[in-house]
């Protein structure tokens, strides 16, 4: 990269205006040292102040740090033509570096473009790999093209690399593979060595398979207890899931019967426009087409998001709900185990392990499916989830497992879920605002 902006102050001189962005300055150190090597001897001067060269031929080169959405705002009113990314699989989700193509521009006919590179693991290889087509991995460039919203069409150049393609570094360091094989997780040292986009390292949910907890849709007896849980969003996605409560074993076609007392996701709206943008949809929108799905079922009750139940400025989310009929108790929110009381992450865990497990998704939950795997653990709280990856389905299923929370006896053999039942307060809050008490 650095050479080819060597090549491009060459051809456009002044007119060329470039940036290395990685998520603190500090990791750009050995793109820094590297330029340096790079471009003092071709005239380039370089101020250690703002991290910007000025090249031989008028241009600039600078190296910046890019965290999340608002410092990609700080960019606006910038003219670049080049912007680098490095290091993609850090960044949970694109919108910072999709927020950058509003800053590529140039007068003077400069052919503008935004690289990113990266390697398989961190938060955010399910979008990448995604986005770029890398399952399977391939061996040669290709180009990936995209529809945008003005009908014309979008291409990216993707460049596959292994590390046995890096001659110049084997050949220098010949035990750098042999390390890679010491640093200790098997699914990373598959994804370095490979470039194996499907390898999860680090996975907050390391006990899903895919082959045990995803199974084909199938008619559920109508007598099981049905209930939803949602995680409220406008401008962030919102996520509600339909489940039932295995009355008796159940034949799921894995080779065993899910447990009686077990969670079945049937049905699933995950509300985005894209990653981590929402439909913004009003409560009153939402309720409606949730009344539109739920047509002819009996849902016997339904958690939300606690945040919902805010009266700050008027009704709450949750009051305009259940204006329209829908109606929610608060879920319980605690994320991890505290002074004896149950963490929703436990619950979910305990739910998804062993060979017979205790939920299970319909294969038509897609998005559940999409972003439970890949979900990664705090950099800071090793115990919660990374909260600024797509997390809004995995927050509704832990309030669904917290509804139904799950006790084991001592051989572990499951035994029946309870249920939680309204509060006075929800009742009375429900006959206020819509006439009705019932129990729900």
């Amino acid at each position: 990269m650095l050479g080819k902006w060597a090549i491009k102050d060459q051809r456009y001189g002044q007119h060329f205006n470039a940036t290395m962005f990685r998520r603190t300055t500090v990791s750009a150190e050995d793109a820094i040292e590297r330029s340096k090597e790079i471009y003092e001897p071709l005239g380039g001067v370089f101020n250690q102040s703002n991290l910007r060269w000025r090249m031989p031929n008028g241009g600039r080169v600078s190296f910046r740090y890019l965290e999340n959405v608002q410092d990609a705002e700080h960019q606006q009113g910038r003219n670049l033509t080049d912007a680098w990314v490095e290091e993609l699989g850090q960044y949970a989700h694109p919108a910072p570096i999709d927020r950058l193509n509003g800053v590529l521009r140039s007068a003077h006919a400069v052919p503008t473009q935004l690289i990113g590179t990266g390697n398989p693991g961190g938060a955010g290889q399910h979008w990448i790999a995604e986005r770029y087509g890398l399952i399977p991995f391939r061996k040669h460039p290709y180009v990936m093209a995209r529809t945008l919203p003005n009908g014309e069409i979008h291409e990216a150049a993707v460049i596959p690399s292994r590390i046995t393609d890096n001659r110049i570094l084997l050949d220098s360091d010949p035990g750098y593979i042999n390390r890679l094989h010491l640093v200790g997780n098997d699914q990373l040292v598959k994804a370095w060595l490979d470039g194996d986009w499907s390898a999860i390292e680090g996975a907050f949910f390391d006990t899903w398979s895919e082959e045990r907890h995803v199974i084909d849709p199938r008619t559920l007896p109508r007598h099981w207890t049905r209930f939803r849980s949602m995680d409220w969003g406008y401008a962030a996605p919102f996520s509600v899931g339909w489940w039932t409560v295995a009355g008796e074993d159940f034949d799921i076609g894995k080779g065993w019967p899910a447990p009686r007392g077990a969670l079945i996701r049937y049905r699933e709206w995950y509300g985005a426009s894209k990653p981590g943008e929402g439909l913004r949809m009003d409560a009153e929108e939402v309720a409606k087409r949730i009344k539109e799905i739920e047509v002819d079922e009996v849902i016997s009750d339904g958690v939300l998001d606690p945040s919902a139940f805010a009266t700050d400025s008027g009704p709450s989310i949750a009051e305009r709900m259940m204006g329209e009929g829908v109606f929610f108790s608060p879920a319980d929110n605690k994320r991890i185990a505290r002074k004896g009381a149950m963490g929703g992450w436990d619950q979910m865990r305990a739910r998804l392990k062993g060979d017979e497990p205790m939920m299970y998704l319909f294969r038509t939950c897609t998005d559940s499916i999409r972003t439970i795997p890949v979900l990664q653990h705090d950099a800071v709280k090793a115990e919660d989830l990374d909260t600024e990856q797509e997390d809004h389905a995995a927050d509704e299923i832990r309030y669904a497992c917290m509804s139904r929370p799950m006790t084991q006896s001592l051989d572990h053999k499951p035994i029946r879920t309870q249920h939680r039942l309204a509060t006075i307060q929800d009742l009375r809050r429900m006959e206020r605002n819509t006439g009705d008490a019932r129990l729900f």
